[in-house]
């Protein structure tokens, strides 16, 4: 899942997969779902029992705008990575409980917003400043574009 990475300007690319350069110069990549429409979103990760140490569910909105998740009906505890429109990480919400109720807010204007098991981010080192390299990223506003 992680890899040692270079000054790379620019990354390879695909729609399934969650590609993060790391304040530290590793990168983290992630099998995604991608869940980008209003009844993919509502539906999420829940009834799930377990996920893939290296998945997660990419959730993608049309425009940036702040946005609040709960754990309803969410089996496993997940990290929240919210991600601006440059692909920027503005936040993490780390170890969400289990069918909790209370939302979780974005804090900030995000345009995506991606889902791991509980406890990855803060192990892997995915911290606001961390980029998102993905086509679904407006690319004239990448901070880390696409090949």
């Amino acid at each position: 899942m992680l890899a040692s990475v270079g000054t790379a300007l620019a990354a390879p690319c695909r729609e399934d997969v969650a590609l993060f350069r790391l304040p530290d110069g590793r990168e983290a990549r992630f099998s995604v779902e991608i869940a980008d429409d209003a009844e993919e979103r509502a539906q999420g990760l829940m009834g799930r029992t377990k996920m893939a140490a290296g998945a997660g569910m990419l959730f993608v909105y049309e425009a940036e705008h702040e946005v609040a998740f709960w754990m309803r009906n969410t089996l496993i505890p997940l990290d929240m990575i919210f991600i601006d429109a440059s692909g920027r990480v503005v936040s993490v919400h780390a170890n969400a409980k289990p069918h909790d109720e209370t939302p979780i807010p974005s804090k900030l204007p995000v345009r995506m917003v991606l889902e791991i098991n509980g406890g990855l981010a803060t192990r892997i080192g995915i911290v606001p400043g961390a980029e998102l390299a993905h086509p679904a990223l407006d690319q004239s506003l990448a901070s880390w574009r696409c090949d």
